[in-house]
């Protein structure tokens, strides 16, 4: 594993950030951070996991934004964990070193919900896996007619209860809804994820862009330090601690149909489980 990025030592100065794992621009009061590998739909990998995390933790002290733009370039959100430098290396590490990738996930997702900046996750194209959880974890989804939304994880042998997908998106759209995601993997599509509330509204993609940043804008200009203990109260009345899904995930990392997953997309096969 390459050496993971460090958090931007205080104070942090966002017109100054300068990330090597996707874009960042200030547009005013907002930070724009954009995925930017479009030519594999803006996969993550251990180091942007890690250096998204540090940037939502250093948020805590950017006072001169107020809020997110969560994107991906090239007309897609993201594709999840890149398989062959994520899920490849998963199958070779040892439980410790499961769980530590599983808690350092969780930690996107925690430092996520307790920066003070409400967040906007502009999605369009396909949000899959870890794309999906990054959209979920956001305070607004802002989608186009062509975006489609997995919870890809039993695709790969591994269970839905990944980043806090078991504690936030029943609370999103239903628990017999985010059982029928987070069970069959399959994809939600535009107008379900509009019509479940998963996504607050649609756009059209040329228009998502300059939607999201004057949604962005317009919050804004409200009230900052009540904005953020709203997000603050909206996550503290949450029960479930995201830790549980990291040792819960780590221990399915260390099951053979997980490796039986990753042989066979390798492969280009279809996998076949055998609850082991």
């Amino acid at each position: 594993m390459t050496p993971i990025p460090q958090a931007p030592q205080p104070p942090f100065l966002a017109e100054n950030f300068k990330p090597r794992h996707f874009q960042w621009r200030q547009d005013g009061r907002v930070g724009v951070v954009t995925l930017n590998r479009p030519e594999r739909k803006n996969p993550l990998t251990f180091d942007s996991y890690a250096e998204l995390r540090d940037l939502f933790r250093a948020l805590l002290a950017a006072k001169e934004i107020r809020t997110i733009v969560l994107t991906g370039a090239g007309g897609n959100f993201c594709s999840g964990g890149d398989v062959h430098e994520i899920i490849g290396p998963l199958t070779q590490m040892n439980a410790d070193g499961l769980l530590n990738f599983t808690r350092m996930t969780g930690d996107l997702v925690k430092a996520m919900r307790a920066c003070p900046q409400p967040i906007i996750a502009a999605v369009d194209g396909v949000c899959a896996g870890a794309g999906a959880i990054l959209a979920m974890a956001s305070d607004f989804r802002l989608g186009t007619p062509r975006t489609k939304t997995a919870f890809l994880f039993t695709r790969v042998g591994l269970a839905g209860c990944d980043m806090g997908a078991c504690s936030i998106l029943p609370r999103i759209i239903g628990h017999g809804r985010a059982s029928e995601l987070l069970f069959t993997g399959r994809s939600m599509s535009a107008e379900e994820g509009h019509a479940w509330g998963f996504f607050n509204r649609l756009t059209a993609p040329e228009t998502l862009p300059a939607e999201s940043l004057e949604l962005a804008a317009q919050i804004a200009s409200g009230p900052t330090f009540a904005h953020a203990m709203t997000k603050k109260m909206l996550h503290e009345e949450w029960d479930m601690p995201i830790d549980a899904e990291a040792e819960a995930q780590a221990v399915c990392m260390q099951t053979e149909d997980f490796r039986r997953a990753y042989r066979a997309f390798a492969a280009k096969q279809k996998p076949e489980f055998e609850g082991n």
